[in-house]
């Protein structure tokens, strides 16, 4: 498997780029959402590209706006399972602004989405922040709950580094329907039904931020950097990404959603590729 990240000129968004299927691209966005459940898979023309928020999560959390992403097969590495590894190669590689002016997307009223227990709510705010709260029936899960605003490098410190998680009883299902095929402890917490297997825990609750870098990879889907608060209570994504697919099917007819307007960049935040 191999996966290469291009400069791209201002206005492209995020393209994935199948290098094994003669270069088709499939762009970042809610209209090629796949209806798959566990991870973020990306569809078009029948073309699948699977497992894709970590790395769009760490593209908003370095503040990457335009990018080619070349890879030769149908699932995006896991590496050690976080954003990190992805972070630190873009860090490498190096970030260059450009000429246009970024655009942000501001929610201005709070807008709230339920299905049964699973909940996604926006509400207007200056800065981008996230909150997410959890609650699974694990003896080393429990509840937990996590906020944070996505300034100041906060996102490397506290989010970039929070590692997937899984249980031993569901993973052979996952790998019969041709997921997770690279998991292991070294990617992964991985949990029977009492204990971690693979301690020790980056954070003490590492569950719940890395549910906050999978929101975040999610919402990257609509396009644009958000200026708003962001509250989830879920277990799985496809509530926000039915959010998303909404908001950018109202972009592709031109109309515009009574509770978001675009709005030119602010002063302070940097334009980068």
């Amino acid at each position: 498997m191999a996966l290469r990240i291009l400069p791209a000129s201002a206005g492209t968004g995020i393209v994935f780029r199948r290098t094994d299927l003669d270069g088709f691209e499939i762009e970042a966005s809610g209209r090629n959402v796949a209806r798959v459940s566990y991870a973020t898979s990306l569809m078009k023309k029948g073309v699948l590209i699977s497992t894709t928020e970590h790395l769009l999560s760490a593209f908003i959390g370095v503040g990457i706006d335009n990018a080619i992403v070349e890879l030769d097969n149908l699932e995006l590495p896991i590496l050690d399972g976080s954003a990190r590894p992805f972070v630190e190669m873009i860090q490498k590689a190096g970030i260059r602004r450009q000429r246009k002016a970024r655009t942000y997307l501001r929610i201005v009223r709070e807008v709230e989405l339920r299905e049964g227990d699973k909940f996604i709510a926006v509400y207007p705010a200056e800065a981008y922040s996230v909150s997410y709260a959890i609650n699974f029936p694990h003896p080393k899960i429990g509840r937990q709950t996590f906020c944070v605003q996505l300034t100041n490098g906060s996102y490397l410190r506290e989010i970039a580094p929070a590692r997937t998680f899984g249980f031993m009883h569901e993973a052979e299902a996952l790998r019969q329907q041709g997921l997770i095929r690279g998991a292991s402890t070294e990617n992964a917490i991985v949990m029977d039904r009492d204990e971690v297997l693979n301690p020790p825990l980056r954070f003490a609750d590492e569950f719940v931020r890395h549910k906050v870098l999978d929101l975040i990879g999610d919402l990257a889907l609509i396009g644009k950097q958000i200026l708003a608060r962001s509250w989830r209570i879920a277990l799985a994504t496809p509530c926000t990404l039915r959010w998303c697919r909404a908001f950018c099917e109202t972009s592709r007819t031109g109309k515009r959603l009574r509770w978001m307007r675009l709005t030119p960049p602010r002063p302070s935040p940097p334009r980068p590729v």
